[in-house]
């Protein structure tokens, strides 16, 4: 069955069943990241509501901007990957895939440099309560350490995405979720002999289920056991190839890189309203996380849909995977987001025993699950998009949408209203739904489709 999954041709049959073919091995990734985030949650919770915030803000804020660049050039590679597969080059896909992994490893050891030389200044930037800098910091400069691990295994699932085939990194990341868990209750709490290093044990935890999930997605690839087989000759630079995915990745990096700064900006903002409003803050954004965690799958999915259609030159095909991807995926979000909307208080009430951040927290999930309505749309909008090889235009939207909605909307209802934090959850609501307007109006023009024969031309060689 594996094997079936991993060997359909994209470009013909069933969008249904392709759809589904890429989207539950993703889904099912998601699934095993949410038993990770609740499994993480409930370790650093025991640890008290100032640790779990100092880690919290940290995997939200400054680990979420390293993140959101890898990808960022994870968006641009399956892009480009998703193109050559349609159009039947795959030499050109193994390139493409080994100039990626060289690029993944040079961004890496820069995060780990800065992340050695200035923790410090780098967590006061995520606009955290002081008091958190000693949990903080050293959990920052652990996690930028061992960047490879996470850049190496999101990149590994980018390149297969594009190729089509997500059923080997789902595999490979059940492997690194089981290995995290497990690594992050022996060194957290001292358990097999282990050190109890508190949080510096959430740090080393994740990295070693990171690294040994890489070694083994390496592996992979390198050995011909899926749909792109990289040899030593792909990881010499090649500067077309590099400018190709660079010019692809930078878009995404910026528009999902400055989610993240706004969210530290919101958290600056929330400081102002008291420790309980931030910390209420930060566990909600982690509860924020759930629903767009099982249902981006399906999101991805569509990218690589529309990218190998376009690639084989049937647009047609392109837009029904986009309406059967709204459809699948609206239906599963609205859903989530009922959920969520339903039981926002007991599930803060997991997370908490504190009756104040307990309430703030349970009034911005009460917003998010508002927000949920317009992500059905935006993340099928905008990852469709980007596997036709428009990148800038939902960056413009996104950050515009920022830039213009969110940040001034957020400050004056809370300087000059007395609305207090409400008025940064109102901001939220009113800014997703801007930019979702924004990138469904993109779709409806179909320039996109155009677009893709001069982004992702086969003049790339």
């Amino acid at each position: 069955m594996f094997r079936n999954l991993r060997q359909r041709d994209h470009t013909r049959g069933s969008l249904l069943v392709s759809l589904f073919a890429l989207a539950l091995p993703m889904m099912a990734t998601s699934g095993l990241f949410l038993v990770f985030q609740v499994a993480d949650l409930a370790f650093i919770s025991r640890l008290g509501d100032a640790p779990m915030a100092s880690v919290i803000i940290v995997n939200q804020v400054l680990r979420q901007i390293v993140m959101m660049m890898v990808m960022g050039m994870g968006f641009g590679s399956q892009a480009l990957i998703a193109r050559a597969i349609g159009e039947g080059r795959v030499d050109h896909a193994e390139l493409l895939a080994g100039q990626v992994v060289l690029l993944g490893a040079v961004f890496s050891a820069l995060v780990a440099i800065v992340g050695f030389t200035v923790p410090d200044f780098l967590f006061s930037l995520a606009g955290a309560n002081p008091d958190f800098a000693v949990y903080g910091v050293p959990y920052l400069r652990l996690i930028y350490a061992f960047t490879f691990g996470m850049a190496g295994m999101q990149l590994f699932a980018a390149i297969l995405g594009g190729a089509g085939d997500t059923t080997t990194p789902l595999l490979v990341i059940t492997l690194q979720v089981t290995v995290a868990i497990a690594a992050e209750w022996a060194l957290i709490f001292g358990h097999l002999g282990a050190p109890a290093l508190g949080v510096q044990g959430v740090a080393l935890g994740i990295a070693a289920g990171n690294v040994l999930a890489m070694i083994v997605g390496m592996s992979v690839l390198f050995r011909g056991r899926s749909r792109v087989h990289l040899r030593r000759r792909h990881l010499r630079p090649n500067g077309a190839a590099i400018r190709s995915i660079l010019n692809l990745s930078w878009p995404p990096a910026i528009q999902m890189g400055g989610q993240s700064l706004t969210v530290a900006i919101f958290l600056r903002l929330a400081d102002e309203f008291g420790e309980s409003v931030q910390t209420a803050y930060a566990i909600g954004l982690r509860l924020g996380m759930i629903v767009p965690m099982v249902c981006f799958p399906l999101a991805g999915a569509c990218a690589t849909l529309v990218g190998q259609a376009l690639g084989s030159g049937n647009v047609p095909r392109a837009w029904r995977a986009l309406r059967i991807g709204l459809q699948v995926h609206c239906s599963i979000m609205w859903t989530l987001a009922l959920i969520l909307f339903y039981f926002r208080t007991e599930l803060m009430g997991l997370l908490s025993n504190d009756p104040a951040v307990i309430e703030i927290g349970s009034q911005y999930v009460l917003y998010l699950s508002g927000a949920a309505f317009f992500w059905g749309f935006y993340f099928v909008f905008f990852r469709s998009l980007q596997g036709a090889g428009d990148m800038r235009v939902p960056m413009l939207i996104s950050v515009g949408s920022t830039l213009l909605v969110s940040l001034p909307l957020a400050y004056v209802l809370t300087q000059y209203t007395d609305l207090g934090q409400q008025g940064l959850w109102i901001a939220i609501l009113v800014s997703t739904a801007v930019t979702t307007m924004g990138t469904g109006a993109r779709i409806a023009s179909g320039r996109w489709t155009r677009r893709a024969d001069t982004v992702l031309g086969k003049s790339e060689a």
